[in-house]
């Protein structure tokens, strides 16, 4: 029997219901962000107001929401920065605000990112309670709220969405709902470059399910159970305090010990029908390609116009080279070491986390979406004060962590939360009022 032939038990209560703690700790957190950055922005004479919704790519965004593309700027080396290398889920909605609110582009933008942090928040709970429990849950919306520049969730740019659309597609993917992922993977390919990650984790989880289904019809003796689990099982599941998942991880699963182990049966997608993934296949990357095409067709430049849109910005993939040249001139003086040292620690806890997901056998939607953000953002040769923010999409490196902080006591997570979301609300004032995400 194969994982994609066990049927899970539903949960006794209702997602949004199992995920109201989440939400309001997420809220919470946020909350005390914005507030830190009031009072600090106010010290210093300068509106946090501006600060979230008018600088940086937040003016990118509310330009072509109010003008639409074709706006450019020459800088003196020659660099061409076009409004083109902006993809237009986010102004899209920012002019639908706009038009059915009094608010301005800039707010409509900034109500948008919060409305969609908080289905990111919904959608990380989701994905993370579908595979590790409740509890697990929990603690990977607060640790995805606190993180250093968690600030970014509540700005007038693409990351929340982003994120939102990116976590219900793989919560979608995870339950079987092949056209809603699809769907999701298309939008989330309207909102971000990155919307690949999100395009490879529907196709790989579609592919694998084809395969195992293939496999499982020409194995001697294999059939598919519909029945499974039991009636007990499944009654057992579904009384108060019983968790959802009712079968133990395949002998010989490795979990590594930092991981929390996946929740019985967790992984387990519903079978469904092939024409159903065949199409979430075919509508996944419609969003991407469509705008990258249309930029290649209004450039003039062919299919891979996009590229050179971004090339004029100085992005590009580079497999890590220049990353790792920035990385490295960091070590020719002091103190610029620490910071070189600091960065060094950051991209091996990435990596770390990430081969501990792959050992605690996470989903293969989500070891591929994850591992493709990582991609991108750290071996890109974008502007290397960003790299923080564009990884913040990639919330399934947070679950082992998630489940350490899980396993402690009320009390100690408590605590460890709210240190981390005082210092997260400290830093976040002080990097909105200095250099700031670019």
């Amino acid at each position: 029997m194969t994982d994609l032939d066990t049927r899970v038990a539903r949960p006794h209560a209702p997602l949004l219901r199992r995920a109201a703690p989440a939400l309001l700790g997420y809220a919470a957190v946020r909350a005390l962000g914005l507030l830190v950055l009031v009072v600090w922005s106010a010290a210093r004479g300068k509106s946090a107001h501006t600060l979230l919704t008018a600088r940086w790519d937040s003016l990118w965004y509310t330009r072509v929401a109010e003008l639409g593309y074709g706006y450019q700027v020459r800088l003196p080396n020659g660099d061409v920065h076009s409004n083109l290398a902006f993809f237009p889920l986010l102004p899209w909605l920012e002019r639908l605000g706009h038009a059915v609110t009094p608010l301005s582009y800039a707010d409509a933008g900034f109500v948008v990112s919060l409305l969609a942090s908080l289905a990111a928040a919904a959608g990380i709970f989701a994905v993370a309670d579908r595979v590790y429990g409740p509890r697990v849950g929990v603690c990977a919306v607060l640790l995805w709220a606190v993180l250093p520049v968690g600030v970014v969730q509540s700005m007038a740019y693409s990351e929340s969405l982003f994120t939102a659309l990116a976590a219900w597609a793989l919560y979608a993917v995870l339950t079987g709902r092949w056209l809603s992922a699809g769907t999701l993977a298309a939008l989330a390919g309207l909102t971000r470059p990155v919307g690949m990650a999100v395009v490879a984790a529907v196709w790989t989880a579609a592919v694998v399910s084809f395969v195992r289904e293939r496999g499982t019809r020409h194995t001697p003796g294999a059939h598919h159970d519909e029945h499974t689990p039991d009636a007990h099982s499944a009654t057992h599941a579904s009384t108060p305090g019983a968790h959802t998942h009712t079968h133990a991880p395949a002998p010989g699963a490795l979990v590594s010990q930092g991981a929390p182990a996946p929740a019985p049966g967790a992984s387990v997608i519903p079978r469904a029908p092939l024409w159903r993934r065949a199409l979430a296949m075919l509508i996944a990357p419609l969003g991407a390609a469509g705008y990258v095409l249309w930029v290649g067709h209004r450039t003039g430049t062919g299919p891979l116009g996009y590229l050179d849109v971004q090339a004029g910005w100085r992005n590009g993939f580079d497999g890590g080279y220049a990353f790792t040249r920035f990385v490295g001139d960091k070590f020719t003086s002091f103190p610029s070491a620490l910071a070189g040292l600091g960065l060094v620690i950051g991209v091996a806890l990435l990596i770390w986390l990430y081969v501990t997901g792959v050992r605690g056998r996470q989903p293969v939607a989500l070891l591929v979406y994850t591992g493709v953000v990582l991609a991108l953002a750290l071996c890109a040769s974008s502007y290397f004060g960003s790299k923080p923010r564009l990884l913040m999409p990639a919330f399934p490196v947070l679950l082992p962590l998630a489940g350490a902080l899980a396993r402690l006591r009320v009390p100690r997570s408590a605590l460890v939360v709210a240190g981390l979301a005082v210092a997260a609300a400290v830093y976040g004032a002080f990097w909105l009022n200095g250099s700031g995400p670019p």
